[in-house]
């Protein structure tokens, strides 16, 4: 116990200290329940190579688009390219879902029950979790859940609460940074009022596999993809009620985000819900990674805050759940 003393006196500065490993629960430890490996589809591994011709197509076309959306600040080359195409649901550039702080069995078990309790729609059990293209997942109350499965449920229920988004006739989304079209496939299972998702995105990889995605999903009749240098045609001709940025801005220039904003108001999208990645301000700031706050840009769009909460209404839950965060809800002035 001295030397155990005197140690931990030492590792105090760093921030460290020893303790028993008998005394740690499994999750602290990091031998945790969670199940992950690269299961895939028929054709999969044929198709979701750095080869493919269409790939090749939209990184040539990204190229030559010269919209400022297209600059990269985090999302460059090196960075997306680092991840494998095949385990596009993993951890990874996508979907953080093993290095955020919150990220152990207890917290996802924590999360799982919150988002049933708070889970109006009934989408939890409409909705379920295969755990295809390399998902991390854990097993709550004999249901499969993932990050992707509880974060689209708590966005989902955030828009119901303050927007009826299931009451609106012929909904049409926008979905900006869609990634692989995470939130469009839960959101065209679950609203069958939904009648256009619009996913687009500012690197070629992301509109590749969404495409992908989506038709494997079966999901062409309500959703589309939308290649960045054609969505400004798209919204001429398109009404959008809702645009959605889900931890995308956040990764972006001042000048990105101005140039999307400035197709928004232009198009006048009503209601743009944004979800800022947490930082070390835990997303209580609109803020890119850097920690620069960008509400007064939104606002200078014409884009008035409606509502700003937490991603999860109780405190506790806000702590020590999966990925805490802020979410902002803006509405075009009258």
């Amino acid at each position: 116990m001295f030397f155990t003393r005197k140690i931990n006196e030492l590792l105090a500065s760093f921030d460290l200290q020893i303790v028993r490993k008998s005394v740690l629960y499994d999750w602290q430890t990091g031998e945790v329940a969670r199940s992950q490996e690269l299961r895939l589809p028929d054709g999969a591994i044929e198709y979701l190579t750095v080869e493919n011709p269409r790939l090749q197509e939209l990184r040539q076309r990204y190229s030559h688009f010269q919209a400022k959306a297209s600059i990269p600040i985090v999302w460059t080359d090196e960075y997306v390219q680092s991840y494998g195409l095949q385990s596009f649901r993993g951890d990874n550039c996508y979907v953080w879902q093993t290095r955020d702080p919150n990220c152990a069995e207890i917290n996802y078990c924590l999360t799982a029950y919150y988002v049933k309790a708070i889970d109006t729609l009934g989408l939890f059990q409409k909705n379920n979790e295969d755990g295809l293209f390399g998902v991390h997942t854990y097993t709550v109350d004999c249901k499969t859940v993932s990050r992707d499965f509880l974060d689209s449920i708590v966005e989902l229920h955030f828009l119901e609460k303050h927007l009826q988004l299931s009451r609106i006739q012929e909904l049409s989304i926008l979905d900006i940074g869609a990634g692989y079209g995470r939130l469009a496939y839960r959101t065209a299972n679950s609203l069958p009022n939904l009648s256009t998702y619009l996913c687009t995105d500012a690197v070629p990889e992301s509109t590749f596999l969404s495409e992908y995605h989506i038709k494997f999903r079966h999901l062409e009749e309500k959703v589309a993809v939308v290649p960045l240098d054609e969505i400004e045609e798209c919204l001429q001709k398109q009404q959008i009620d809702l645009a959605i940025n889900i931890h995308s801005f956040s990764e972006c220039s001042l000048v990105a985000i101005e140039w999307w904003l400035t197709l928004l108001s232009t198009a006048k999208v009503r209601y743009l819900f944004i979800a800022p990645n947490a930082s070390d301000h835990g997303g209580e700031k609109l803020a890119l990674n850097s920690g620069e706050d960008f509400s007064s840009l939104v606002e200078r769009y014409g884009y008035k805050l409606r509502i700003k909460a937490p991603k999860y209404d109780d405190p506790l839950v806000q702590k020590y759940g999966v990925s805490p965060t802020y979410y902002y809800l803006y509405q075009l002035g009258e």
